[in-house]
């Protein structure tokens, strides 16, 4: 859809007349991933502002906010664009600056948008500063801090730390604040390990701002997040906003980190048996990698479950039966190496759903949710999903 906001209202009665492949939602496990988040912040004193890039839907938006828009994070800035349209107004992009996003971005403000964009060098405040003065507007930007060595920005004791804030000022620049990300905690299984990260990322994200505020900058916001963090973190002293995304919908990558379990993966793809090799222990499905996506993020983590978990019609869980491997658009079951389970007897013509490794990764494969109620056989309403950058 790249972006447009066409809405299909056609329903159908049941799972098992609905088209294959097909993304399906649980509305009820949704609503309650949001509420367990929501209420953990609200606890902890600190704004949650959710990051729709895994949603990418005004529907899903709109659980989060019932009572109208709120703070959210977008990926890019086609999500900005489409969210813009549907009444949201405070945002931040979350992805370092290019010229051309800045100019982008910059047109955004210029609409009404208080869109914060995000930097850690001197070269793109100087790029922001010029978009900036070209569309009449003055950017407000978040210079991003590095705490684990998983991606961009700078660590809290940098000297260009400084030399960054400076530049914002002459650029004519609002500093909003720092932003950090601790994207290691992705790799994490234990407890321990997630409250001892999600204490370093408060630590050097409080560390960053003091530095800022020491050399004389304002630095009003201090912006963490990560799934497995927000979740883990017993502390969050000097911390004013949380950004989390995957938590709406969870996905086996996150059952493997621990911070849920299967029973709270709120997305799965229906999929249709096509064909059977029992002498290969195998279930062919009309499933592939383009109906699941390429993402094989639990092969590094203690239980690998291949291309995805599968369930029954009514998303009970078949011990040990995984998506073993996915072409384009056949998907082969098969019992876990090592297990004792046996295949289930599954004839052609049977449907299945499949739990993702990766919600935001295999979302992404599809233009629409089809919207089920826990427990439930049928569909009660199609949410389509913006697309594109």
């Amino acid at each position: 859809m790249s972006g447009t906001d066409h809405q299909n209202s056609e329903t159908a009665a049941t799972l098992g007349t609905l088209a294959t492949p097909a993304l399906l939602l649980d509305v009820h496990r949704l609503d309650r991933n949001l509420a367990r988040l929501f209420s953990r912040m609200a606890e902890r004193g600190v704004v949650l502002r959710p990051h729709m890039k895994t949603a990418k839907s005004i529907d899903v938006a709109r659980r989060a906010y019932p009572s109208g828009s709120g703070p959210i994070t977008v990926s890019t800035l086609a999500e900005a664009e489409y969210f813009a349209r549907h009444g949201f107004r405070d945002m931040t992009y979350a992805v370092g600056l290019a010229p051309h996003t800045a100019e982008r971005a910059m047109r955004l403000r210029k609409a009404g948008v208080d869109l914060k964009v995000l930097l850690d060098s001197p070269e793109q405040a100087r790029m922001l500063g010029a978009a900036g003065r070209a569309a009449g507007v003055t950017p407000t930007a978040f210079i991003e801090i590095d705490c684990d060595g998983h991606r961009g920005g700078l660590t809290a004791d940098d000297p260009k730390l400084i030399a960054v804030a400076v530049a914002l000022g002459e650029a004519g620049i609002k500093l909003a604040g720092v932003l950090t990300h601790a994207g290691e905690s992705y790799s994490l299984f234990t407890p321990e390990a997630l409250v001892a990260a999600a204490e370093n990322e408060r630590a050097v994200a409080v560390a960053a701002a003091e530095a800022l505020r020491a050399a004389g900058h304002q630095c009003p916001i201090v912006s963490v997040g990560s799934t497995p963090t927000a979740h883990f973190a017993e502390d969050l002293t000097g911390v004013t906003e949380m950004r989390a995304g995957v938590y709406m919908f969870f996905d086996l990558v996150m059952h493997g980190v621990g911070v849920c379990t299967t029973d709270d993966i709120a997305i799965s793809v229906l999929a249709t048996v096509i064909g059977t090799k029992p002498e290969k222990g195998w279930i062919l499905v009309d499933a592939g990698w383009m109906a699941l996506s390429r993402d094989r993020g639990t092969a590094a983590q203690r239980v690998d479950h291949g291309y995805g978990l599968v369930c029954d019609v009514a998303g009970k869980v078949y011990p040990d039966l995984i998506v073993s491997q996915a072409s384009q658009e056949h998907g082969i079951l098969a019992i876990r190496p090592g297990s004792a389970h046996a295949l289930p007897n599954l004839p052609i013509g049977a449907k299945v759903r499949i739990l993702p490794n990766h919600a935001c990764a295999t979302a992404s494969q599809h233009e629409l949710y089809n919207v089920v109620s826990a427990g439930g056989d049928a569909t009660h309403a199609r949410w389509p999903r913006m697309r594109g950058w």
